[in-house]
């Protein structure tokens, strides 16, 4: 889950995905929503093709990821035509073309900021390389944990983020301190180059409209669970 929000926020001045612009083949700004539902599409057609499944319908595509045909269609066609009326979706062709819009022909460098149980936790996944998502550089402002490994990643002070950032050319931050620091970091991510930041700070940041900031309450996302507990229908 985690890999799918940084790849929601990758950078790449070709296709501007940070924007949610396709620059290439089409003007029109795309919903945050569509860009979502790209990954959900790409999953779905990854797999396809690993069974050696060479086409698939706009139908077929709506009813595996429960969603109808009509916004399969909507939502590809803002990045021009893909498949073939009557044919449907070349399943080789659709990847290769969702990987391109979605930046994951490509790799990019990820520093993690705040080194407590939440930003270890995010040193340690696993899943991020599978993404084309290297998590190269660590910051913290406690001594006790500068020099510090974890995973395979060396836990730097703060006051190497900028020429780290420049070095490593690290193109995501992850804020992983507390909402009282999440801004000055923020600051200094974007100082040092960072355009897209993964904020786990239960705050808004306030950054320049270049800057993409994509927002990961854990608690309040609990919170709102509370909601449909409350609610739910009984039989």
């Amino acid at each position: 889950m985690t890999g799918g929000f940084l790849f929601g926020i990758v950078c790449e001045r070709k296709y501007k995905v940070c924007e949610y612009r396709y620059e290439q083949m089409n003007s029109k700004r795309v919903p945050e929503g569509t860009i979502s539902r790209l990954f959900i599409y790409l999953r779905e057609i990854s797999g396809l093709a690993k069974i050696n499944i060479r086409t698939i319908s706009s139908a077929e595509l709506g009813e595996r990821t429960n969603l109808s045909d009509a916004q399969v269609r909507k939502d590809f066609g803002y990045f021009g035509q893909f498949g073939v009326s009557g044919a449907g979706y070349n399943t080789a062709e659709l990847k290769a073309a969702l990987e391109k819009i979605l930046g994951k022909d490509k790799t990019w460098n990820v520093a993690v900021v705040g080194v407590g149980h939440l930003g270890s936790a995010l040193l340690r996944y696993p899943g991020f390389k599978d993404r084309g998502l290297n998590v190269v550089a660590a910051f913290d402002v406690d001594a006790r944990k500068i020099g510090k490994q974890v995973k395979d990643v060396a836990v730097r002070s703060i006051e190497e983020l900028p020429r780290t950032i420049k070095d490593k050319k690290i193109s995501i931050g992850i804020i992983a301190v507390s909402a009282k620091d999440a801004q000055e970091v923020a600051d200094k991510l974007i100082k040092a180059g960072v355009e897209c930041i993964l904020n786990f700070a239960p705050t808004t940041l306030n950054v320049a409209e270049n800057v993409k900031i994509k927002d990961v309450d854990l608690s309040r996302e609990l919170e709102t669970l509370s909601y449909f507990l409350v609610n739910k229908k009984t039989a």
